[in-house]
């Protein structure tokens, strides 16, 4: 007998059970079936604390979440006797050897229990029974954003919760106190998003091979910061469109100046547009952003087109008048095209030779080819000079096109009402 009894102090094959499970009948049990196994379905009160939304991404269509997950429900087997009638609280070792709800977040992306110091689990249990079960978890989870407003949209997300393995038959979840089962931390902040409003709602799923499942759902809405857009892409594209109607006030003889002028905007509302599209999903319709900016890069573009049409139309001006004034002979025996294509200038009035405010090649060419029968102090340069004085403004309207003039009212007035339309429809 001594030496029974020895043997059986050195088996170590068997490990005795801890004194809290012995206090709560662990060994007694069988925890692989739920409480009332047979009987009713188990109700599982869930609450839940938001600490923070760490980040929502666009491009993924994603957000994540850090949270305290709270579960309630009654497990009888787990029932103690209590003078003072007080809980017991364990961290997570001995959830392994107890019945717990299988809740998991539906459309999670990635999630994880926070394990520093130790894994962020807390179990306590009442003498009667009553078990609370919280744990702390960031998750990732899909929300399916419209961009169709972008960036002046308002994004609905929701986070959802179900029972993995137990149907409405034998799990039912719900919100432990109603509306009030879902908190928020006060310092909640985005950088892109304000967060206007947290709610708690809940619902059915089905799934065909299984049936209704208990689903709690976690709403909150976002409505973006515009500021940042205004700055980043609004405000220089309304730039680019007022720099492209300079090109209505220079002379129209400037050929280089004015094709410059209209190639940067164009290539500068082109860059704006790629970098608002990199930073953006592909989707397959049109976001508010997109069209502010083809509308803009549209007005930029016929700006150009505007010249050539004043380019094209002076071109054949100035033709017919060198055929009316009967030039055969010298700089003006070239065709108009050709005259231009030699020296980049326009000759279309009298002005031009006797007025012009630009003495450039083109006046340097014609006083070569008359200064033989001219005196120094009557060169086409002096009478420039001379006319000049008090009369710039009105040798520049005169030597304006009336496409010009037009354009210097209608392009304005067209943008000025296509942003009062568009800021009313989307704001």
């Amino acid at each position: 007998t001594f030496l029974q009894i020895k043997m059986r102090k050195l088996d170590s094959t068997k490990v005795r059970p801890l004194k809290s499970e012995q206090l709560l009948h662990i060994e007694d049990h069988d925890f692989a079936l739920r409480p009332g196994f047979g009987g009713s379905p188990i109700p599982v009160g869930i609450d839940v604390q938001v600490e923070s939304i760490d980040s929502i991404s666009e491009v993924d269509m994603d957000f994540t979440m850090t949270l305290y997950l709270r579960h309630y429900w009654k497990d009888e087997r787990l029932s103690f006797r209590s003078n003072k009638n007080k809980s017991m609280t364990f961290d997570g070792r001995l959830i392994k050897k107890i019945w717990v709800p299988d809740v998991f977040f539906v459309h999670s992306k990635r999630s994880f229990i926070h394990d520093t110091t130790v894994e962020n689990i807390m179990l306590r249990v009442y003498p009667d029974g009553n078990v609370l079960f919280s744990l702390r978890i960031t998750v990732s989870a899909m929300c399916l954003m419209d961009f169709s407003r972008f960036p002046l949209d308002t994004q609905n997300c929701s986070l959802e919760l179900e029972s993995y393995a137990y149907n409405e038959d034998d799990l039912m979840l719900y919100w432990k106190h109603g509306n009030k089962s879902l908190s928020t931390d006060e310092n909640i902040s985005l950088s892109q998003f304000f967060i206007e409003e947290f709610s708690a709602s809940s619902g059915l799923a089905f799934y065909s091979s299984t049936g209704w499942y208990n689903r709690l759902f976690i709403n909150f809405a976002l409505r973006r910061h515009i500021f940042f857009f205004v700055l980043q892409s609004y405000f220089p594209a309304m730039l680019m469109v007022m720099l492209s109607w300079v090109s209505f006030w220079i002379d129209r003889r400037a050929v280089p100046a004015r094709v410059s002028l209209g190639i940067t905007t164009v290539l500068t509302m082109s860059t704006i547009m790629t970098g608002v599209s990199a930073s953006m999903p592909q989707v397959s319709y049109i976001k508010a952003v997109d069209v502010y900016l083809w509308i803009s890069f549209l007005f930029v573009f016929l700006s150009v087109i505007e010249y050539a049409a004043v380019n094209y139309l002076t071109t054949i001006e100035e033709r017919k008048q060198l055929k009316k004034r009967g030039k055969a002979s010298g700089m003006y025996s070239m065709d108009a095209v050709q005259a231009m294509a030699f020296d980049g200038c326009f000759h279309d009035t009298d002005m031009d030779m006797d007025l012009s405010p630009f003495p450039d090649p083109c006046e340097e060419n014609e006083t070569r080819a008359s200064q033989t029968n001219i005196s120094s102090e009557d060169t086409p340069r002096l009478k420039r000079k001379r006319s000049l004085k008090g009369n710039v403004g009105r040798i520049i309207l005169q030597n304006n096109h009336v496409i010009d003039t037009y354009s210097r009212i209608i392009f304005p007035s067209v943008y000025i009402v296509f942003n009062f339309f568009y800021w009313g429809l989307y704001m």
